[in-house]
């Protein structure tokens, strides 16, 4: 593969709702450029872009896959992502390096949620957007009724460029509405002229006055001639699309079918004819210095070498591969690379062009291109690579809060000390995972968006290696508390010839009032009934028995324990025996205090469109929450409330349920406060069985 220069490059990230046909589209644009000789096909499990075994197994994509296609003497970096909502992640990553979005619709399904979201993705990154209506040869496809929504959801912006040509079921081909000319597709694809179809001149010419006002928005010399209804050239409809489409004000839509390969030639000359090369789009990216202060990086290739990792690929077999996007300069194998973040430079031994599982080596890339490195030391995604004498630091990427947390057990004995390791390597390839052990309940915990992500991370530490666990829920952090004042007399004595242990002491405990504290210790013994000397083995008793309550085993807070009185032995009395006789005195005084069990309150917004506002909170209530208010923003509901904790682990799962992926939510712990009788009893009864358990 030739190097190409920035004005011959084009990066673009193809999004949309799962199923919707963007790795089709991947495979017939390999098959046009001439890169394959057949079709892949996602149920064959044979398609270029999704060569991992999970994506093969589910037939869907899980990771992006950068595909890189010459044509025209262009080369275009297509970008494929996953539809399915748990690998946002990897459509993040995919977004941080593309200069134009891709947004692929059902012919059939039309507008739908992947669909929404793409857009939204499109639009908090400023990025251009084009449509692809896809799956035209379904014979309850229907062109019209897709621009109508789209339209209807997104606003004049969308201008359709094509009307389709349909025999029945039957896609044949299309008429371009910008020069109302027709063309069927041959055998092979490639559409050539023909005449204009009987019934399709008015609905060509409406399309055609669609983009008179789409491009109309783009000069005001246009938007004059246009309420003056005077005709615009076919070159002016064409520049206006290509400015609009630069500004995002104006959205071109073209439909075909990936599946008999049909409109994929027109969408790549199309791309290549209205979207401004990738350094005309950013001619110049905001970075930051080492002392903080914005930079201006420029978009050329005679600029400082400069390159922003945006995806790591840690693969057992193949190795670590860095994936990653030239900002400026030239990049090339040999060169000494500083990474600002972690204070290190790289030696580039080698310089790759990734297409899905083929690694093409090659000898430099240059500004605007995407590239891939191999058995880097310290880059992590999100990283910079520059000179080191010219620093520069690019913004991150922004991953979505990873609300979805499952411990990870391990079926066979004697693998807990590989779980962190294996976890570990897999969280180098996708960001949203989070991993750590939990330092109260010694549980391994993992977080990510969605179930079907952790489901697709079991199974890699499986695969890649050899480890089998499963995924449970977590212990709930619960605490004990008592709510009353008791005094109780702890006894320790026992007599095995010669020196025996005594020691007596008489507590008073009751709630400190302070939650965020375990235990408060206080002394009133008067006449030395307890020498000083024992105070110490006294509070060492408590400090001990807080760490575990009598209720149920989790820790205790909020107590004051009080020493005062007590016996002691002047021979037989220690250190050891006062201690027993407080957690003696500890475990009887505890549960005569009213015990009872706290559990922690988040606080939890929950953001949706208006129309699930009524679900959201009658699901709420089921889930023992107290609304706290709503706030419209926008086309959207802010609704806040507090929800018991436990109610909270399978959240993420169930409200896309609910919203049909339309909603997010946010939480944060609250505070602890007293659970109902009836949870606290269940608590009790399945924590017991727990101890238990690990006792046998």
């Amino acid at each position: 593969m030739k190097v190409y220069s920035p004005n011959e490059i084009r990066n673009i990230a193809l999004l949309g709702h799962s199923g919707c046909g963007k790795t089709s589209i991947i495979e017939a644009a390999l098959n046009c450029s001439g890169v394959t000789s057949r079709l892949g096909r996602v149920d064959d499990g044979n398609t270029v872009s999704d060569y991992d075994a999970e994506e093969i197994r589910r037939k869907v994509s899980i990771s992006a896959s950068v595909i890189p296609i010459e044509w025209q003497n262009t080369k275009l970096n297509f970008i494929d992502t996953p539809g399915y909502f748990d690998f946002v992640g990897e459509v993040k990553q995919a977004l941080s390096v593309a200069d134009m979005a891709l947004i692929v619709v059902s012919a059939k399904s039309g507008v739908e949620v992947g669909t929404e979201k793409a857009w939204e993705y499109a639009e908090e990154l400023g990025l251009p957007k084009m449509i692809f209506v896809n799956g035209m040869d379904d014979e309850n496809a229907d062109f019209n009724k897709v621009v109508d929504e789209l339209q209807a959801k997104f606003g004049k912006s969308i201008a359709p460029l094509q009307s389709p040509i349909k025999d029945g079921a039957k896609f044949d081909g299309f008429v371009n509405a910008i020069k109302r000319e027709a063309f069927k597709f041959g055998a092979d694809g490639k559409p050539a002229p023909c005449g204009m179809p009987a019934g399709l001149s008015d609905s060509v010419d409406t399309l055609h006055a669609m983009l008179r006002e789409a491009v109309a928005e783009t000069d005001d010399e246009l938007m004059e001639r246009f309420f003056n209804d005077e005709d615009f050239t076919d070159e002016e409809i064409e520049r206006g699309m290509n400015a609009g489409l630069a500004a995002g004000v104006v959205t071109p839509v073209l439909c075909g079918s990936s599946g008999q390969n049909k409109g994929i030639r027109v969408m790549m000359d199309t791309i290549i004819k209205i979207m401004p090369p990738v350094c005309q789009i950013s001619k110049t990216v905001t970075a930051k210095n080492t002392a903080g202060a914005d930079v201006e990086v420029s978009c050329a290739e005679n600029a400082p070498a400069s390159a922003f990792v945006f995806k790591t690929i840690a693969d057992p077999y193949v190795g670590r591969l860095t994936l990653f996007k030239v900002m400026s300069g030239v990049i090339k194998k040999d060169l000494s690379l500083y990474n600002p973040l972690k204070d290190f430079t790289e030696k580039v031994a080698h310089v790759y062009i990734i297409r899905g599982r083929e690694q093409i080596e090659v000898p430099e890339l240059k500004a605007g291109d995407i590239g891939a490195f191999a058995k880097l030391q310290t880059v992590s995604t999100g990283d910079t690579l520059c000179s080191k004498d010219n620093v520069v630091i690019f913004k991150g990427i922004s991953f979505p809060e990873s609300l979805m947390s499952m411990a990870v057990v391990p079926k066979g004995k004697g693998d807990e000390d590989k779980i962190g390791q294996s976890i570990s390597k897999l969280l180098e390839e996708d960001k949203t995972l989070r991993f750590e052990v939990n330092s109260e309940t010694k549980q391994s915990l993992i977080s990510g968006i969605g179930d079907t992500q952790l489901e697709v991370l079991v199974s890699r530490l499986k695969d890649r290696y050899k480890l089998d666990v499963e995924l449970v829920s977590p212990t709930v952090p619960y605490r004990e508390m008592i709510k009353s004042k008791v005094s109780v007399e702890g006894k320790y004595k026992k007599q095995s010839g010669g020196h025996g242990q005594f020691g007596v002491v008489t507590i008073e405990f009751e709630p400190s009032g302070d939650l965020n504290g375990a235990y408060v210790f206080e002394e009133r013994v008067f006449g030395g009934s307890v020498p000083r000397q024992y105070f110490p083995a006294v509070e060492k008793g408590i400090q001990d028995r807080v760490k575990a309550g009598p209720l149920a085993g989790y820790p205790v807070v909020g107590l004051k324990a009080t020493l005062v009185d007590g016996k002691y032995h002047p021979v037989d009395s220690s250190e050891l025996a006062f201690k027993m006789a407080t957690s003696l005195a500890f475990e009887e005084g505890f549960m005569k205090a009213k015990p009872t069990l706290l559990e922690p309150i988040a606080r939890v917004t929950v953001i949706v469109p208006d129309d699930y506002t009524g679900d959201i909170m009658g699901d709420m209530n089921k889930r023992r929450g107290r609304i706290l208010g709503m706030d419209k923003v926008g086309a959207k509901q802010h609704i806040s409330a507090e929800v018991p904790q436990a109610e909270m682990f399978k959240y993420p799962t169930e409200l896309r349920s609910m919203t049909q992926g339309r909603g997010s939510f946010t939480l944060k712990f609250e505070r602890y406060e007293e659970a109902p009788n009836d949870v606290q009893q269940k608590v009790i009864e399945s924590r017991r069985r727990e101890l238990e358990k690990e006792k046998e």
